[in-house]
């Protein structure tokens, strides 16, 4: 009866490996999230908000045609950006030839301070939100805000960012 236990218990074993196996396979055969849309506020919503976002009408971006590959192929224009009066920056996402155009305007006080000092952590953070929603940043001049343009602010001030482990 000794004999007995030890094979069961390697049979329960290696059933437990294979149910595993097979959720770690399953797993990784599936898609990855698209990324969230970025959130739109209405102007009733953004009276009192130190934040306010909301979606720019654009016209769509024209087909590009396809040449030869025995030429070389030119870059697509870059979008016509549309920046209101009284807007810091403008998130602009590309998804299936659509482009959204989202104005973010601050609270006046923070909009001051987002003028004077843009590394500041309100300015960063609506940046990085309009980045996480696969988004590129453009400030009220026409030129987009990169991650170069990112690592350039963090020179001017000092973060400390805590990582729970």
């Amino acid at each position: 009866m000794k004999i007995a236990e030890p094979l069961a218990y390697r049979s329960y074993m290696d059933i437990r490996f294979a149910i595993a196996l097979l959720a770690a396979v399953l797993a990784a055969c599936a898609s990855a999230p698209e990324p969230p849309p970025l959130a739109t506020t209405s102007r009733a919503e953004a009276a009192g908000a130190a934040v306010a976002r909301r979606p720019l009408e654009t016209p769509a971006i024209p087909p590009v045609a396809i040449a030869p590959p025995s030429y070389p192929i030119a870059a697509p224009p870059s979008p016509k950006i549309v920046v209101p009066p009284n807007t810091q920056y403008v998130c602009v996402i590309d998804t299936k030839n659509k482009q959204q155009q989202t104005a973010i305007e601050f609270a006046p006080k923070v909009a001051a301070l987002c003028r004077k000092h843009p590394e500041m952590g309100p300015c960063q953070y609506e940046r990085n939100n309009c980045r996480a929603s696969g988004g590129r940043v453009f400030a009220a001049d026409g030129v987009e805000i990169t991650m170069a343009t990112e690592a350039e602010y963090d020179k001017k001030v000092m973060r400390v960012r805590f990582r729970a482990n």
